[in-house]
């Protein structure tokens, strides 16, 4: 994984103390709310509902023990004993006091973190595929790609102050696990028919009041065009995307409005006009990147594991969470392990201190001292030999962490909601909950198959429910929450956003309408195989539009 050199370090130091100065000022009065709102944005600091929330960056999900050791600390020191992850891979507390946020950014920077453009009409955190680097489809690794960006990007004098906030995901493989075609730039690698490394270019997807899925500007970019061609691309929508409503700001309204072609020559032209070859990467320091990124020092070990296959034989637990959680990995005798942190009845993606100082233990003892953090809010252990399965799994038990629904219907996708946010017009983590104990049987969900649900507390979508297989967004109707259901939403190589189902209805509905839609789903699918998503798309949606009327409304009705 990526190590800071002297200037990483320097401005992250630097950065942190001029904040602990404005800290100080906005706590004895020499700045107002006002003047500071756009300083603390700046530094990833948001004031929520009942108090502020900090977002750590996680720069493509990617952790180390130390790290997450750090992030446990902070959580118990500063927050109140948990941390929540989100679907950007980073980390938020939403607990923490305003004269304390100086120490905390201290802290992260002595394990090479921050909060740096994790908000603010900036470029955020850039996304990548969460099994980067050990999944056996890949055409590589994206994660040093992810990296040139975020260093192109940080503090990037031109593109400080955007429109709107802009979000850019890479991933590596033909099967896209990073959610490219809902950012405002995607990224794809792929090969040409040379054999050559390059990029597969989408812009103007996003999620929020007005959904779309992205266009593809360009089917082939060379690799050594990509900072120049990505600063084109910038430079249009910072002269042309819309200051004047923010809520027609996102690079996704203009490449709407402007029409798919026309932005595409618009792009073309900036970047024949102005190619800025001082942008391109140095080779050098392209290799400096990837070097880091180099394989860890796996073992030799044959391609199966007699030990493994002989616990699962006798533990139905251990063979319960292994045919859900583990992700087959490019290097024989290795897995990657998927924590979920979606235990049924609690909120989704929340950890406590002790859970992540476990969970670092774990990866220090069993995953090559590294861990991912997922878009779907999860936690990912890269490197775990399969003769070691069974002892993670019994630390996971330990934890509290061994949940096996990874992919499954309690593996839900939700926002903070009216819980925590300002913004939210309804509650999503009750409606989580309630869903995943409706479906808590083991046997159950695995008689479903995968199935994802994604839980929004208002229209800015935050818990993506436009690409939810089931989508869920709630809203204020009349002074009380009313829930609209949309289903095909699909956030992968073959993206596309949910169609509504109908009227919306109330919370308490919720489970059982949903209960009825899987119901509905599992009397037509062809086969135990077809997935959720294939029967949606093969028989359309009225089959399921009984479903939002409980029998008793009918019977009511009738």
């Amino acid at each position: 994984m990526y190590r800071y050199d002297e200037f990483d370090d320097a401005i992250v130091r630097e950065r942190a103390a001029q904040f602990r100065g404005q800290v100080e000022r906005r706590i004895d009065g020499s700045l107002t709310e006002e003047e500071f709102t756009p300083l603390r944005l700046m530094n990833g600091l948001y004031l929520q509902l009942h108090a502020y929330m900090l977002r750590v960056a996680v720069p493509y999900g990617t952790l180390n023990s130390r790290q997450l050791h750090q992030l446990a600390l902070i959580a118990d020191k500063y927050d109140r004993g948990y941390g929540h992850f989100t679907t950007r891979q980073n980390i938020q507390y939403n607990w923490p006091v305003l004269r304390d946020i100086p120490d905390i950014l201290d802290l992260l920077a002595d394990v090479e973190m921050h909060a740096i453009q994790t908000s603010g009409n900036c470029i955020r955190n850039v996304t990548a595929d969460h099994f980067a680097g050990v999944a056996a489809d890949e055409v590589e690794d994206p994660r040093p790609t992810a990296e040139l960006i975020r260093q192109w990007s940080t503090f990037h004098p031109e593109f400080s102050f955007l429109p709107r906030k802009f979000k850019i995901a890479v991933t590596g493989a033909a099967d896209d696990r990073a959610a490219i075609a809902v950012h405002d730039i995607g990224l794809q690698i792929l090969r040409n028919d040379a054999g050559e490394i390059g990029y597969k270019v989408l812009v103007g997807g996003g999620m929020g009041r007005t959904p779309f899925i992205a266009k593809t500007v360009r089917e082939y970019l060379p690799k050594a065009e990509l900072l120049g061609y990505l600063e084109a691309i910038m430079r249009v929508y910072n002269l042309e995307g819309r200051r004047d409503n923010k809520y027609k700001a996102r690079v996704k309204i203009l490449v709407h409005e402007t029409g798919t072609e026309a932005f595409i020559a618009r792009v073309e032209a900036e970047y024949a006009a102005n190619p800025r070859p001082s942008v391109q990467a140095d080779p050098a320091e392209v290799a400096r990147i990837a070097a880091y990124f180099a394989p860890p020092e796996y073992e030799t070990l044959p391609a199966t594991s007699p030990s493994f296959d002989a616990a699962r034989a006798s533990d139905p637990a251990l063979d319960r969470f292994a045919a859900n959680n583990l992700f087959p990995h490019k290097i024989p005798g290795y897995t990657a392990l998927t924590v979920s942190m979606k235990p049924v009845g609690a909120p989704p993606g929340d950890a406590s201190g002790e859970q992540m100082h476990r969970l670092a233990d774990i990866a220090a003892r069993y995953s090559l001292d590294e861990l991912r953090i997922t878009h779907v809010q999860n936690v990912v252990l890269p490197h775990v030999r399969l003769d070691d399965v069974p002892a993670v799994h019994a630390a996971l038990v330990a934890a509290g962490l061994e949940t096996p629904n990874a992919g499954l219907i309690t593996d839900i996708i939700a926002c903070p909601g009216m819980d925590y946010c300002k913004l939210a017009t309804a509650r999503s983590i009750p409606i989580a909950e309630a869903i995943s104990e409706r479906f808590a049987d083991p046997d159950r969900q695995r008689e479903i198959g995968k199935l994802g649900i994604k839980i929004s507390g208002c229209i800015n979508a935050c818990g993506h429910h436009h690409v939810g297989a089931i989508g869920i967004l709630g809203l204020e109707k009349g002074g009380v929450e009313n829930y609209q259901i949309t289903l095909g939403g699909e956030p992968g190589t073959d993206a596309s956003l949910g169609e509504r189902l109908g009227a919306g209805i109330d919370g308490d509905a919720v489970p059982g309408a949903i209960e009825r839609i899987v119901e509905t789903y599992l009397s037509l699918r062809t086969s135990d195989d077809e997935a959720f998503i294939a029967t949606v798309r093969r028989v359309g949606l009225d089959p399921f539009k009984p479903a939002l009327v409980s029998p008793e409304a009918a019977d009511a009705l009738a």
